[in-house]
């Protein structure tokens, strides 16, 4: 595979910022946000969302879908929401006596799945297959999704009663966990100037037609990885399974991630390699949400978040990089 010229690099990074400031019409003052956000969807990934009610998820997968020229779907997780309400069903037409198959809303670009926590192990888990395959299996027949295709999964802080917890084979699926926050001051007032439309009346001009994301998914892969930032992600991945407060590490598929969006992270900067600050900025939001804490760290009031934090303090970078 040809690596990432630096005028490709240049073109991907105009793209990138023109995405991210479109969808900031939309979510005012959270740039970094929908940066990552855009990261996931580059890197072929799907996003977690962990955050209080009313800070615009729904909008910022809908602006994303709009960004790409995409469909957006929602689906409210419920505890008696059904597998087959995510994925569709086979129906009997009786007309001419044949299944035919009636498709979910998971086949849409971007996928929002709001309170995923809500809704039964059994219903949480029709989701893994299309994260991870891109299709449904319904009655032995597979259903490839629209691509490009991301998963927007939020989850509620708070109300945890009659909430199921997603399990980690679920969450090492989602390549990024973040949240949207509250706006600041400033961004706050600009929300208030702007309250006679609603939210979902907004519609944002496309930037770039589905196609040109799945060219730049396929660019991104390309971005010159040193070894030596291989062998930095390596250290970091096994300071987690070493860390004294930390149960379960992060895993191999936890370090593909990483170095994935590391190479989207560069790309949009406009560099065509990857530098250790890259690694460094990504490593809590891919890791962490990855971590299975020990139970003794976890009641002194230990979370991931800071494992991350004391880990990229003690695992050194590599000092300089080789020329490409």
């Amino acid at each position: 595979m040809t690596t990432m010229t630096p005028e490709q690099a240049a073109w991907f990074s105009d793209i990138f910022g023109r995405l991210a400031a479109n969808v900031e019409q939309v979510l005012l003052g959270k740039s970094h946000v929908i940066r990552l956000a855009f990261t996931a969807l580059l890197s072929e990934g799907h996003l977690l969302l962990e955050d209080f009610p009313g800070t615009g998820k729904t909008s910022l997968a809908r602006a994303i879908a709009q960004s790409v020229q995409g469909s957006s779907s929602r689906v409210q997780f419920t505890p008696d929401l059904l597998p087959g309400d995510i994925t569709g069903v086979s129906i009997y037409d009786q007309r001419n006596g044949e299944f035919e198959f009636h498709a979910g809303p998971v086949f849409a670009n971007i996928v929002l799945a709001d309170e995923i926590n809500r809704a039964s192990p059994k219903t949480q888990s029709a989701l893994l297959e299309v994260m991870e395959e891109a299709t449904v299996t319904v009655d032995g027949v597979r259903h490839p999704v629209a691509a490009p295709f991301m998963v927007i999964a939020t989850q509620n802080p708070i109300e945890q009663a009659g909430t199921y917890r997603l399990p980690e084979a679920q969450l090492d699926r989602f390549i990024l966990k973040t949240s949207i926050g509250y706006p600041d001051h400033a961004a706050t007032l600009r929300i208030l100037d702007g309250s006679t439309v609603r939210s979902h009346e907004t519609v944002l001009a496309p930037v770039v037609p589905a196609d040109v994301i799945l060219d730049m998914s396929q660019l991104a892969r390309t971005v010159h990885v040193d070894p030596s930032i291989s062998d930095y992600v390596s250290r970091i991945v096994e300071a987690t399974r070493n860390a004294t407060e930390v149960r379960l590490g992060a895993s191999v598929r936890a370090a593909i991630a990483l170095l994935r969006t590391a190479k989207t992270m560069a790309a949009s900067n406009g560099r065509h390699y990857v530098i250790p600050d890259d690694v460094k900025a990504l490593a809590e939001p891919v890791l962490a949400h990855r971590l299975v804490l020990d139970a003794e760290a976890e009641f002194d009031g230990v979370t991931p978040s800071n494992v991350m934090a004391q880990l990229l303090i003690e695992v050194p970078p590599p000092s300089e990089r080789q020329a490409v």
